[in-house]
């Protein structure tokens, strides 16, 4: 474990030249890794394990979608793939990678299968963190620990592939074994992370809905949607109305703050643009700050894990969702974004023909 200084705070990470795949293959040689849910962690982190080399295998519920995909990924009826209580049993390490909602209602039939000595996997937090609401009580002989990538399951997949590493958290909640440690790196490693930093049940799930509902989806969204409406109100075709909201962001800013940070973007834009930018961006914060407080509060409080589980577990909770997806789908700012991604010069079919031939 190295201690790297980030912004004069110090921070233990673990890193991949330190803690390599070798390593990793040695801690776990003896496990049987099983993916609970093969929808949206579930896919990345099996594939990335399966090709790292450890014993992975799959539970989910048939017939579904999901237990459909996970046979077009390679994993064998039978074999590698099994009922959610079938892998529960076989795993030594059970990675319980279903929806929170479904977390809960799975808990019973995981519950039972978690004999002394094994690993309860999470990567979110909330389970634990709200038990009280969630009733997701692990027994006190297994390990209880959490490797959180920071980003979608598809992202921990396409990165994986092409030969990079997603950054993840990595938290104990409980060290029954004395190898809780060694277990929850090795499993990071195993994943594909980027780096593993170390954090809680309780911080990640607390950093991950702010930043879901703030700059990650929510917060992002709302602004495209009032900068676009302010452009198309005052005159602006749709086409460059999206072009400034998102495309130049997405397509060309974005990849650059990626590689260098926002402070050499400032110092790489035109005057104007800096200019602009230093002047407005202390009212935009000012603006949204108060915001962000009152959703800590309500993350903090336990009212948005609240809000999820009730929403979560109506009956009609996925006609409602379809619903409101439908609406943003249907946007014309969204409209508008299909329409310009297909002009992108690699979707063009003399772009794809040339690349062909």
């Amino acid at each position: 474990m190295a201690k790297l200084n980030f912004g004069g705070t110090e921070e233990n990470v673990a890193t991949r030249e330190e803690f390599s795949l070798e390593k990793a293959q040695t801690v776990l040689k003896e496990e049987t890794i099983a993916i609970i849910g093969y929808g949206v962690q579930g896919p990345g982190q099996a594939l990335n394990l399966r090709d790292n080399g450890f014993h992975v295998i799959v539970g989910q519920r048939q017939p579904s979608k999901s237990w459909d995909k996970a046979i077009a990924d390679g994993f064998v009826p039978g074999e590698t793939l099994f009922s959610i209580e079938e892998a529960a049993e076989k795993g030594t390490v059970i990675q319980y990678l279903l929806s929170d909602a479904a977390q809960i209602a799975m808990w019973p039939t995981i519950k039972k299968h978690l004999t002394p000595g094994k690993a309860l996997y999470f990567s979110h937090g909330f389970g634990i963190t709200y038990l009280d609401r969630t009733g997701i009580v692990p027994p006190a002989d297994v390990d209880v620990i959490l490797v959180a990538p920071k980003g979608s399951g598809t992202s921990l997949r396409r990165m994986f592939v092409e030969g990079r590493g997603l950054n993840s958290s990595y938290a104990i909640h409980q060290d029954a074994t004395g190898r809780a440690k060694e277990r929850v790196i090795a499993l990071g490693i195993g994943i594909g992370s980027g780096y593993l930093f170390e954090t809680t049940f309780k911080k990640e799930v607390y950093s991950d809905l702010t930043g879901e509902r703030g700059t990650l989806m929510g917060a992002i969204q709302g602004i495209f949607e009032a900068q676009y409406s302010v452009l198309r109100e005052r005159g602006h075709s749709p086409s460059e109305a999206f072009n400034e909201t998102v495309e130049e962001l997405t397509q060309s800013l974005m990849p650059l703050v990626a590689e260098n940070g926002m402070d050499w973007m400032y110092a790489n834009c035109s005057t104007t643009a800096q200019r602009g930018a230093l002047d407005w961006k202390n009212k935009f914060r000012d603006a949204v700050l108060p915001v962000f407080n009152d959703l800590y509060d309500s993350v903090a409080s336990g009212k948005e894990a609240q809000r999820s589980i009730d929403s979560n577990s109506q009956p009609d909770y996925r006609v409602k969702l379809e619903a409101e997806l439908s609406e943003l789908h249907n946007s014309e700012m969204w409209q508008a974004g299909r329409t310009v991604r297909s002009l992108r010069p690699e979707n063009q079919p003399a772009a794809k023909e040339q690349e062909v031939g």
